[in-house]
């Protein structure tokens, strides 16, 4: 069992990516906003109780995965209302059952990010979709969030295709291709 563990900065393709890695795996897809716009629903953002069952519903869900041995793909935006607690406690919920956690990190330049943030599909899920917004909330630290993994696979997707990027993660873990 694996977790792909796809993480980055607003708009860098973290869920694009990650649709395509499916598609060409077959590796199930647990798309971070599912729970926050779950959540958001009933809480505010960063509230106690939102960031409370935010972090119980993703470790929950990557327990039972693992014991069931059905490897998901989870992309995760860090930001400073997860607490410091997750990245540890999600690489246990995994590895404790036999899994291993797999990180990316996907990157890109600040002039695409701008030209991707403004992008309509971003909308569907509620995502962050201002300029303005993302510098007001990058200015205040809102994205500050200790350094992930140290060996995690680093893409830029400036210039580099979605299916390309999606290839270069299935071929670098090793994953099953269909």
């Amino acid at each position: 069992m694996v977790l792909l563990f796809i993480y980055g900065a607003p708009a860098v393709g973290k869920l694009t990516v990650a649709r395509k890695v499916a598609d060409l795996t077959g590796l199930r897809l647990f798309h971070n906003h599912l729970t926050v716009d779950l959540l958001l629903s009933i809480f505010d953002f960063g509230s106690e109780p939102f960031v409370l069952l935010r972090e119980q519903i993703w470790l929950s869900v990557f327990r039972e995965a693992a014991r069931r041995k059905v490897s998901l793909i989870f992309t995760f935006n860090p930001e400073r209302t997860v607490r410091d607690s997750f990245i540890p406690a999600t690489i246990e919920a995994i590895e404790s059952e036999g899994g291993n956690v797999e990180f990316v990190q996907l990157t890109c330049s600040e002039q695409e990010l701008a030209s991707r943030l403004v992008n309509s599909s971003r909308s569907q899920y509620g995502k962050l979709a201002s300029l303005e917004r993302y510098h007001d909330l990058k200015n205040s630290g809102a994205f500050d969030f200790a350094d992930i993994d140290q060996t995690a696979l680093r893409i830029d997707t400036t210039e580099l295709a979605p299916d390309d990027t999606a290839r270069l993660i299935a071929t670098h873990f090793s994953l099953r291709m269909e």
